[in-house]
């Protein structure tokens, strides 16, 4: 689950079940220090927020993934987001600069009906890829470590075909600004991020390149606070334990399960998201 979250930033039921009977005082305490699984509600947090609609096989709202597509993912990462597109039958391309990844994302996508599955090692100066061969091109949190933004673009581009819809996203400014106050200083320096992207500068690079934006949204609140917090935990992000974390993963869940919490939720969405996301179609 971990994996599948940190490719965002794919899916079970996550509704808590309220005993009739209240627990014996024994099991409650066993109940109370069961610990909190800080992915898990940040993976409630996506699906409340657009990601990963399984019924209308949408991988983002307003992004919908058939077994006609071909999708490719530059930027793949552990491949949580070709996993869903090829569980719908796509022909998917997994492209990564880093090789392990496009290795272990084919071997991830190896069982699911995806007409197709293949694997592209390429920092994107160029793709070694035809033109026109995508009907869907996803990338997510890839801009911003990026040396040139114009030509990556460009490459995705090119690549898409007459109409193809593409999702990207960048990390928002705001919760950028935040970050870099209590981030180790390696988290902006390559290879991390080198570059806070603006809203008005996002929409203007998905422009430049040719593409006309459908939507721009805005995510992640939850995962803004949780980094802040995470720097100051000092904790390994493959077992993110801490009272901080835990603390804060279980607020989030009270305010989503609240009767207002939805409001309040988008209300900080607006307000300080962890990405923004960009919809949009080659014309």
């Amino acid at each position: 689950m971990r994996k599948f979250i940190r490719s965002l930033f794919g899916i079970g039921k996550t509704d808590s079940v309220i005993p009739v009977i209240a627990p014996a005082p024994a099991a409650a305490a066993a109940l109370s220090a069961a610990p909190i699984d800080s992915f898990h509600i940040g993976l409630r947090d996506a699906l409340a927020s657009g990601w990963y609609l399984q019924e209308s096989d949408e991988l983002y709202r307003g992004f919908v993934i058939s077994a006609e597509d071909v999708v490719l993912d530059v930027g793949c990462g552990d491949g949580g987001n070709s996993l869903f597109c090829a569980n719908r039958g796509a022909h998917v391309i997994v492209a990564d600069i880093d090789a392990g990844k496009v290795e272990s994302s084919k071997q991830r996508l190896a069982a699911t009906p995806a007409r197709l599955v293949q694997g592209v090692v390429s920092d994107a100066n160029p793709l070694l890829l035809e033109d026109g061969i995508a009907s869907k091109v996803i990338s997510m949190e890839v801009l911003e470590h990026v040396d040139d933004p114009v030509q990556f673009l460009s490459e995705l581009v090119r690549v898409g075909k007459a109409g193809a819809q593409y999702l990207l996203s960048v990390p928002d400014p705001v919760q950028e600004h935040l970050q870099k106050k209590v981030a180790p200083a390696s988290h902006f320096e390559k290879p991390n991020h080198i570059r806070i992207i603006q809203r008005d500068e996002f929409e203007k690079m998905v422009t430049d390149a040719g593409l006309v934006i459908e939507s721009h949204e805005y995510y992640g609140f939850y995962w803004s606070v949780w980094w802040l917090f995470f720097w100051v935990c000092k904790v390994d992000l493959s077992d993110a334990h801490h009272p901080l974390l835990d603390s804060w993963a279980k607020t989030w869940e009270i305010l989503m399960d609240s009767p207002n919490g939805e409001h309040v939720r988008n209300t900080l969405n607006d307000f300080m998201p962890k990405s923004q996301v960009i919809i949009a179609r080659k014309p």
